[in-house]
């Protein structure tokens, strides 16, 4: 049981990596692993690491779109950016953009969005001159960016205190013995 216990945390861990990177799932796999320790502890001693989990999750969920729209507004995009970007984050996840000499998936999952949103500000703002257009376009893939990764250190720091209130709550029944 103690082994199992471990590969929990391993996977918690799994978990604290991917709220942070994109691509990896995050705070879920907290999540399932909390749930697979209570069902097998009987639910006394996750308690509150059960509740807190259901939180971060919830709360991860709410983060992902409000920082990227965050971004997007202190950058001044416009919708067309914001589904640019989306865009750009699909083709860059499905392994559509060409491979890249360095950095590979992780890096595509960034230049697509950035990408994305710029191409479709630059669609936007036809009414501006080339050189305004270009700017406006970096400024909005810029911004989507930047709320983006505002989003997902956020979304770590509350996968670590998650892991933190499991282990809390937890590790002294397992290394205790009651």
């Amino acid at each position: 049981m103690v082994i199992l216990y471990w590969l929990l945390v391993v996977l918690m861990v799994v978990g604290v990596i991917g709220a942070i990177v994109p691509g990896i799932p995050g705070s879920s796999l907290i999540l399932i692993a909390v749930v697979i320790w209570g069902a097998i502890d009987g639910f006394t001693t996750v308690y509150w690491a059960l509740g807190i989990a259901i939180l971060v999750f919830l709360l991860s969920i709410g983060i992902d779109y409000l920082a990227a729209y965050w971004g997007a507004k202190r950058s001044g995009a416009s919708n067309w950016s914001q589904i640019g970007a989306i865009v750009g984050l699909v083709v860059a996840t499905l392994g559509l953009l060409p491979a890249l000499p360095f950095g590979g998936p992780l890096l595509g999952i960034l230049l697509g969005p950035l990408l994305g949103a710029a191409i479709g500000e630059f669609l936007y703002r036809r009414e501006l001159e080339i050189g305004l257009r270009l700017k406006q376009a970096f400024q909005a893939g810029v911004g989507i960016i930047v709320g983006s990764i505002v989003g997902r250190l956020i979304q770590g720091v509350l996968a670590i205190a998650a892991v933190g209130v499991f282990l809390w709550q937890t590790l002294p029944h397992v290394v205790g013995g009651y």
